[in-house]
């Protein structure tokens, strides 16, 4: 996985990031149940990406939100 920042994640459409955060939720799930053997670091990057992902989908609800009204 590589990482992902927060201009490529902006650039990416709607569709895109969906995938992406599907992608990402399956990673992280492989990460857990490999973590007894040590791998913490990749998890934690992962949620960061996830996290970051989610913000941009507020940041995208909510300028709909303005515009509209």
């Amino acid at each position: 996985m590589t990482k992902k920042r927060s201009k490529e994640i902006h650039d990416l459409s709607k569709d895109a990031k969906e995938k992406k955060l599907k992608e990402l939720k399956l990673e992280l799930i492989k990460a857990k149940s490999n973590s007894a053997k040590g791998g913490s670091a990749k998890i934690h990057e992962i949620k960061k990406a996830v996290a970051r992902i989610h913000t941009f989908n507020t940041l995208n609800s909510k300028q709909e939100l303005k515009k509209k009204s």
